[in-house]
């Protein structure tokens, strides 16, 4: 598509937002790029790419200014998964969360995005929204939006075959555009399967080694899945959960007390603790490591400081300590070896 023409008001007064349903974004790209149907299949660099969108905006809308973007996801009880906690600390995005269900399902994030729309054209905030949505919902919004002088540019993701987007939608709005599959590729990986392949040859009989046949079952269940996992989550109550929990906490006194040890098991307790309270998935989201978020680490070694009493921001090794207990404890949850997938 040609550039956009705006030969109208100055670079201050053509302000635009960019909107974004990150569940069709999700969902559209990794279906033609991985065949994937699955958040659980595949991992994105978010960051990455929400600065390629905001960069192709400005190429598109050359005389404008950015206002935000608008990440709207959904999490489960909208409490935010490490991924979006990233997301939010970046400048000029604003993350908005709808709850996701039992079954996956995304409620409440298409009433949030035509709220936003509407109301930034209502109060005149913007001259120029990008769209990123496929779901024929937005058809008032933007119609409603049109109605106070914004111009609605509507960006999809190419499809495999025939369309990903509603048909009026594409009508209703001022502008269309495709982001092709390759602008969206080096930012989707599958994951699993190299640790799939290294699990198939470790398994491989070896020589002289009787082969015992594998009988043809169904789906495995929940206890032949988690019967040898000592996840406290799985063998205890939550009360007593949380008993364990207080009783694993480091002892620790005096800054003497503190040796490596000491520290790296205080990282291990930090670990547990978020598994315990923010889910395993979202613990899982920090695979394969070691190295955590920046947002994340910090919250990390807040936590330890808080545990050992005193602060570790001169004490370089510690911190590192710190990271090695934690990333044990998530190994040993996951049965994950720290290589990379």
């Amino acid at each position: 598509m040609s550039r956009l023409d705006h030969d109208c008001g100055s670079k201050a007064s053509r302000r635009y937002s960019i909107l974004i349903d990150v569940g069709y974004l999700y969902a559209a790209a990794a279906e033609v790029l991985l065949g994937a149907t699955s958040r659980r299949e595949y991992k994105v660099d978010a960051e990455k790419l929400i600065g390629t969108l905001i960069a192709r905006a400005a190429e598109r809308l050359m005389d404008g200014e950015l206002l935000r973007v608008y990440w709207f996801d959904a999490a489960r009880d909208r409490v935010p998964t490490v991924d979006q906690r990233v997301i939010a600390q970046m400048d000029f995005v604003k993350v908005r969360l709808g709850n996701l269900n039992s079954r996956g399902q995304q409620k409440g994030v298409d009433a949030m995005i035509r709220a936003d729309l509407e109301q930034l054209a209502r109060h005149r905030a913007i001259n120029e929204a990008i769209l990123l949505a496929g779901d024929e919902d937005m058809v008032p919004a933007v119609e409603i939006a049109q109605a106070y002088g914004v111009r609605v540019h509507l960006w999809g993701v190419e499809p495999p075959y025939g369309t990903n987007q509603a048909e009026r939608l594409v009508w209703e709005a001022d502008t269309v555009e495709i982001l092709p599959a390759d602008f969206c590729r080096a930012y989707f990986t599958k994951i699993g399967t190299a640790a799939a392949g290294a699990a198939r040859v470790a398994a491989a009989p070896q020589p002289g080694e009787e082969v015992v046949p594998e009988p043809v079952l169904g789906p495995p269940s929940p206890a032949s899945v988690f019967g040898a996992r000592h996840s406290v989550a799985v063998t205890m109550s939550a009360a007593d959960a949380w008993d364990n929990l207080e009783r694993a906490k480091p002892k620790l006194t005096t800054k003497e007390a503190a040796d490596r040890a000491a520290i790296e098991e205080t990282g291990e307790y930090v670990a547990h603790k978020w598994i315990l309270t923010r889910g395993q998935d979202n613990i899982r989201d920090l695979l394969p490591g070691p190295t955590l978020p920046t947002v994340i680490d910090k919250e990390l070694l807040v936590e330890a400081e808080k545990t050992l009493g005193y602060s570790l921001r001169d004490l370089p090794e510690a911190r590192i300590w710190v990271r090695d207990g934690f990333w044990d404890r998530v190994y040993r949850e996951f049965d994950h070896d720290g290589k990379p997938w």
